[in-house]
């Protein structure tokens, strides 16, 4: 397939672009900046240079893709009305490539996150969250999954809170970050509360089974690891930087504070079966000793 790819850069992205081109696929990067562009190319995509905010161009590109994965985020985190801003930026987008895509029956790979089922892991077959900081972002996909009536293949990706690669990305990631800021390597509340999370190469591993096999309407959860206590996170990230492990308030957090606070493991069991989707590479924890501090 000829895949239209948003997001194709990132972390998560240039992964996925990889897993497609090494798999007999074509890909149709977004790319925001001259070094985006640079760096598709390098990777062996087309660049299409834009932004999730330039809808006309995100149309053009779905039109003429056999297949579209969206993976762009402005992850501004930095107050409420900056992550407001990217959730609406992001609705938008999504609802310009659907709207290119319907009468096709041409794919539609999404991502979203695991939802948080308290007392459990969260499973596929449960809701999306669309309340909260974040809930715009499951308004959204639940838009997109809804146009499996209107000739779209429609599939989300739902993410863990952290996907990571050499030691970076995710909520991980933003731990470390504000570890090396603050001097300390905190978690809120007593760091009981469980993290999912997966490698970056069987994310990837898992969009491209979605974009080929998936069904209509369906939701994915690309998680490797159920849960790891936030404290066992933050010791590691200790470790590596030479900084002290202790709580902090959710303040520190700044608008993710609630999220990072609360238990929210997830289990793949079905997607392992259904798309036959095996994580192998290494576990969180065993990443995170790529720190370099």
């Amino acid at each position: 397939m000829h895949v239209f790819v948003t997001g194709g850069t990132g972390l998560i992205g240039s992964a996925v672009v990889a897993e497609l081109l090494d798999n007999g696929h074509t890909v149709l990067a977004l790319t925001r900046s001259d070094a985006s562009a640079q760096a598709a190319t390098a990777a062996g995509a087309e660049p299409l240079r834009g932004s999730l905010a330039d809808l006309d161009t995100l149309r053009a590109g779905a039109a003429g893709a056999d297949g579209v994965i969206h993976l762009a985020f402005a992850n501004d985190f930095s107050s409420p009305d900056a992550l407001a801003k990217s959730v609406a930026e992001e609705s938008a987008a999504l609802a310009a490539l659907g709207e290119e895509l319907v009468g096709s029956d041409r794919p539609f790979v999404t991502c979203s996150g695991t939802p948080h089922v308290p007392g459990r892991a969260s499973t596929e077959a449960d809701p999306l969250m669309t309340e909260g900081p974040v809930g715009g972002r499951g308004r959204a996909v639940m838009s997109v999954l809804g146009l499996a009536s209107r000739g779209v293949r429609t599939s989300a990706v739902r993410l863990p809170r952290t996907v990571h690669n050499q030691g970076s990305g995710g909520f991980a990631g933003l731990l470390t970050g504000i570890a090396r800021r603050t001097g300390v390597s905190g978690y809120p509340g007593d760091g009981t509360q469980r993290w999912p999370a997966v490698h970056a190469l069987d994310a990837a591993v898992l969009f491209r089974l979605a974009l080929e096999h998936a069904e209509a309407g369906t939701a994915w959860h690309a998680v490797a690891d159920e849960g790891d206590q936030v404290r066992d996170i933050a010791a590691v990230i200790g470790r590596r930087l030479n900084l002290p492990v202790e709580p902090v308030g959710a303040e520190t957090f700044g608008p993710l504070g609630q999220i990072f606070a609360s238990d929210q493991p997830s289990s793949s069991a079905y997607t392992r079966q259904a798309l036959d989707w095996e994580p192998k590479h290494p576990s969180l924890l065993e990443d995170l000793e790529n720190i370099q501090s």
